[in-house]
């Protein structure tokens, strides 16, 4: 699977090169769309969520790209998710670390054609719980657009839920790119904006076994 990072540029202003035509995903962090007032946008005075949808139409991919929604005041860190030209959803961070936005709804795993996707918004990383729920209900990878990244937490995060979840995570903020896989290996990283990196999907399962105390679970066959 093809990935196209782009941490620097704005969608509206985005222009695909050759080499980016191809890719399965492109992800954009929180600088690709400003602010999104839904209010504005069904009025009809923007129309960010139609150009990331032009977008996703133009490149044939997934398009997947942070943003700050605004409903009446109410701001919230979201990701917008477009493909075949359609939005197919906006998924809100569930999390707020002492932060002046607002905490969001549900998780949401993407059946996409580069197969099932995970989104993880921000600071959402810092929480396992995220990580393993998008796990548990199959996604073959997992996408995290982050706001900023100010050290090296989520990148040891990435690599830490990669390997113990066993999904691959990749994440795309201002100026920082990467990808963990299975193993908790970083595969890709890079400060460069737009730059293409390959992710190979591997399914691989192993079984985990462990012993408890108590637990006596109820049989239709015990009399």
């Amino acid at each position: 699977m093809r990935i196209c990072f782009v941490s620097k540029e704005k969608i509206p202003t985005f222009r695909l090169t050759e080499g980016e035509k191809s890719s399965d995903v492109y992800l954009f962090g929180f600088q690709g769309n400003e602010e999104i007032s839904y209010t504005r946008e069904l009025t009809g005075e923007t129309e960010f969520f139609s150009a990331v949808a032009r977008l996703s139409k133009a490149c044939k991919g997934v398009v997947v790209c942070g943003c700050v929604t605004n409903i009446y005041g109410h701001k919230r860190k979201s990701a917008i998710v477009a493909e075949n030209g359609k939005i197919c959803g906006i998924s809100d961070a569930l999390y707020s670390v002492e932060s002046r936005y607002a905490c969001g709804a549900s998780l949401r795993v993407y059946d996409t054609k580069a197969g099932r996707m995970g989104v993880i918004v921000d600071e959402d990383l810092y929480f396992p719980d995220t990580a393993k729920a998008l796990a548990t209900c199959g996604s073959d990878f997992i996408v995290c657009p982050f706001k900023g990244v100010l050290n090296g937490l989520p990148s040891v995060l990435l690599r830490a839920w990669a390997y113990t979840y066993g999904v691959p995570m990749v994440c795309c903020a201002d100026g920082y790119t990467m990808i963990a896989d299975q193993k908790g290996e970083t595969v890709f990283a890079s400060p460069q904006s737009s730059i293409v990196a390959e992710l190979d999907l591997k399914k691989e399962y192993h079984l985990v076994e462990t012993r408890r105390c108590g637990f006596y679970p109820s049989r239709s066959d015990e009399t």
